[in-house]
């Protein structure tokens, strides 16, 4: 094959490297407007399985890479005037000009022609000239652009400010160091990369960038290579005491925005997309370089495996595209992390230490024990002692205290519809179904959505509170789980809006009936989406008489003996559509601005509140952000759980989206835990409110690390309860757990304890655990330089 390559930096080059070494053949070219010496930056890291790529498909260049790496497992977060030590990590790093020397070398070596200084031909002649083309030409990619309309590029540029720095201050281990000025909190990341340097990133939100006078070179047009000398000097002055006397060093060193790039497409005709030109993580999870050289390997891998350029070029993206997708989602929560690390400086420091390992979701309280069992030690410690108590249990199994309820753990059986009523009229599948997981051990087991009129149903097969018959059925229910558990249970009312009249889930989601079909409402005559039918605009009477409908179920709902009850005013129906612009377009007191959109929803939950009995909690769940353009944001979340604290919710139950079928979620796992997050800092911490985190939790690890962290103060958890009825009290076996707050119903006792499994009787040979023995004692590695640093140019 004919290759040419645009962009020498290491994904180019290791790309160029290896294609030579599989076909001596090939004619590689490589194109680097830069000079060979043009470095920009100072040290890159790897992760451990990086490496093992590397290593099994280039020995020789693996050899030489791991003689100048830097290599430790420790983390020291610096708060509050304190150091906190984390270890058990695991870091591999070294300079990128040597990295970049020892490719450009073994390029050399292979064969490969290298034009520096050289811009490349413009990306139809390349086409036209060679059998394939790789874009390895950055964030800025000019291929990439040259074709937008097939690649369909979405670059996301966000908050914070950064500059990349290094220093002659030798880092014996990852640095977090987080500084409060009175400009507000800056950070930096920094970590050894060699024996005379390390990497010094400085980075703060633009807003704190701004006050600290940063943004004086803001217009500035600095030349190729030349960096913000000025702000350089400031940062000194502002980080002396963590430099210590040592020097910071500026290369081509100047504020940047970070930009998330992601494309619809990889590749197009022959030329395809490699490293920052098709995708960008943010620094803080780990190194552009070691995503693009990852993508070499797998690209060169599938040329080789796939004789058809075109196949070829599809299983790379098709093996590369949900790997990057997972890191820039990991990266995503890590960046929004820092762009907020404000909200979390005022928490405990180990809480706040924990917090930020577990930003990204990827670190969980179970790898952190496994990595450094004593920090996760420090961890409980403090959890217990923010609780009050004195032993250290799994933060899932402590007790908390909702308004004046009394809950023996923190999980919560979510609610979910079921569509199993008849007339409205739960039965024995409601038993089964809420009774059962109320005895898996859950703290509180909270009903479907309730209807509060026939009217207000999502389907036929909904339940309701709008007869007494309907009310003795749930006060059937309502006792089994107080007489057979320690369970509590809590009565989710709502009215289904503009998406009623619809089928059972199972007979197509969301789609109108055809037969028995009924008037809906909503606050303005618009519909779902596509197919669905068009809702009545709500009267002033249909205000009225609905907010009476809400009074009356939940009288019911308290004279069946329900000890919580839950405002359903979120997934778009009717109260929820009334919060959403999307859905609200009425131009009287009930439309226009949020605090208008809140009118409805709060005198609802005002009358709901004085008929609910005063010892009772009362609680909101709200959608904090409609996932679809001109919709409400988690800046309106923030606002709608203010309103709902003041007027008295007990808790806020942060879930998303379902206002539209136009929505575009960022699905992933616990990917609605940081609306949850937010509010909790924002809001409600400071009320005393409790705030409950739903969506995608589904492990038990998951569950202690948001609580640990103080992202919420209990989650809920749906379908992973409709696998396994008695979650909670199977994630107690698994954790050694023994006490009230899992508690096994007398008959299910004798299952109490975790199933022996399979066993083996073979003995490991004595070398090998002498071996494991050492290596798990190494929790804390620092780098510690073994010659003189060289002087730095």
């Amino acid at each position: 094959m004919k290759i040419a390559i645009v962009g020498g930096g290491p994904g180019g080059l290791y790309f160029a490297a290896l294609m030579k070494q599989l076909d001596p053949a090939h004619e590689v070219t490589v194109w680097e407007r830069n000079a060979p010496d043009d470095t920009f930056g100072f040290g890159v890291v790897f992760s451990d399985e990086t490496l093992g790529g590397i290593e099994n498909a280039d020995t020789e260049f693996a050899t030489a890479m791991a003689t100048r790496f830097a290599r430790w497992t420790d983390i020291d977060i610096h708060i509050h005037g304190q150091r906190h030590t984390v270890g058990g990590q695991g870091f591999a790093a070294m300079s990128r000009k040597e990295l970049l020397h020892l490719l450009q070398e073994r390029c050399r070596g292979l064969g490969v022609a290298l034009h520096f200084s050289t811009p490349a031909p413009d990306a139809a002649e390349l086409a036209a000239g060679h059998d394939l083309v790789i874009a390895a030409d950055g964030v800025n990619s000019r291929i990439r652009q040259a074709h937008s309309d097939v690649f369909r590029p979405a670059l996301d540029r966000r908050h914070n400010k950064y500059m990349w720095l290094g220093t002659d201050l030798v880092f014996e281990a990852f640095q977090f160091f987080i500084q409060q000025t009175e400009w507000g909190t800056m950070q930096v990341h920094g970590y050894p990369y060699s024996d005379g340097g390390s990497t010094f990133i400085v980075e703060m939100h633009e807003d704190v960038w701004r006050r600290a006078g940063f943004d004086a070179t803001e217009n500035v047009q600095f030349p190729p290579g030349a960096s913000d000398d000025q702000a350089v000097d400031r940062i000194a002055r502002i980080f002396a005491a963590e430099l210590d006397g040592h020097r910071l060093f500026a290369n081509n060193s100047r504020w940047l925005d970070f930009t998330t790039v992601r494309n619809e497409r990889w590749h197009h005709g022959n030329t395809v997309l490699l490293g920052d030109a098709a995708h960008t993580a943010h620094f803080s999870i780990g190194s552009g370089t070691k995503l693009a050289m990852e993508d070499a390997l797998a690209l060169a891998a599938c040329l080789h495996e796939h004789p058809d350029l075109q196949e070829a070029l599809t299983a790379y993206e098709s093996e590369r595209r949900p790997v990057v997708e997972s890191t820039q989602r990991a990266a995503q929560a890590s960046l929004e992390w820092f762009e907020n690390i404000g909200r979390y400086v005022h928490q405990e420091p180990v809480q706040f230490c924990f917090n930020l390992l577990t930003r990204s979701r990827r670190i969980t309280y179970d790898n952190l024990r496994t990595r450094d069992p004593e920090f996760a030690d420090r961890v409980d410690r403090a959890f217990a002692a923010s609780q009050g108590l004195d032993g250290i249990v799994p933060a899932m199994f402590q007790p908390f205290r909702l308004g004046r309820l009394e809950l023996k753990n923190r999980v919560i059986v979510s609610p979910m519809d079921m569509y199993s009523a008849v007339d409205g009229v739960p039965g024995d599948f409601h038993l089964v179904h809420l009774g059962s997981k109320a005895m898996g051990g859950a703290g509180l087991v909270m009903t479907e959505m309730v209807c509060v009129s026939a009217e207000g149903r999502i389907t036929p097969g909904c339940s309701g509170l709008w007869t007494d018959a309907q009310r003795d059925s749930w006060a059937r229910i309502v006792s089994y789980v107080h007489q057979q558990s320690t369970a509590r249970i809590g009565l989710q009312l709502g009215h289904s809006g503009r998406k009623g009249s619809t089928r059972l889930m199972w007979e197509g989601m969301d789609e109108p009936l055809h037969d028995g079909s009924w008037d809906i409402v909503g606050p303005s005559p618009r519909p779902y989406g596509a197919g669905s039918p068009v809702p009545r605009e709500a009267t002033r009477a249909d205000l009225d008489r609905i907010t009476a409908d809400f009074v009356a179920a939940a009288r019911r709902g308290a004279e069946a003996g329900f000890d919580l009850l839950e405002l359903h005013c979120a997934h778009g129906y009717l109260l929820s559509s009334f919060l959403s612009p999307i859905a609200n377009r009425r131009t009287d007191e009930y439309g226009g601005p949020l605090e208008n959109r809140l009118r409805f929803p709060l005198e609802v939950f005002d009358a709901v509140r004085a008929a609910w009995p005063a010892e009772r909690p009362v609680i909101v769940r709200i959608s904090a952000t409609d996932w679809a353009p001109d919709g409400n944001t988690e800046h309106d979340a923030v606002e709608i759980a203010r309103a709902f604290i003041a007027h008295g919710a007990d808790a806020i139950d942060v879930s998303s989206g379902q206002v539209t079928k136009d929505e575009r979620p960022a699905y992933g796992r616990s990917y609605q835990t940081p609306f949850a997050d937010r509010i909790r800092h924002e809001v409600a911490a400071a009320t005393g409110t409790a705030v409950i985190a739903v969506g995608a939790i589904a492990s038990y690890d998951d569950v202690n690390s948001i609580l640990l962290a103080g992202r919420a103060d209990l989650c809920a958890i749906g379908r992973t309860h409709l696998y396994d009825p008695h979650w909670t009290l199977h994630a107690a076996a698994e954790q050694n757990y023994r006490g009230a707050a899992a508690d096994w119903p007398l008959p299910f006792s004798a299952g109490s304890r975790k199933p022996p499994t399979s066993r083996t009787d073979a003995v490991r040979p004595r070398l090998s655990l002498l071996k494991t023995g050492e290596h798990d004692q190494t929790v804390h590695l620092r780098w510690t330089p073994t010659r003189e640093p060289a002087p730095v140019a």
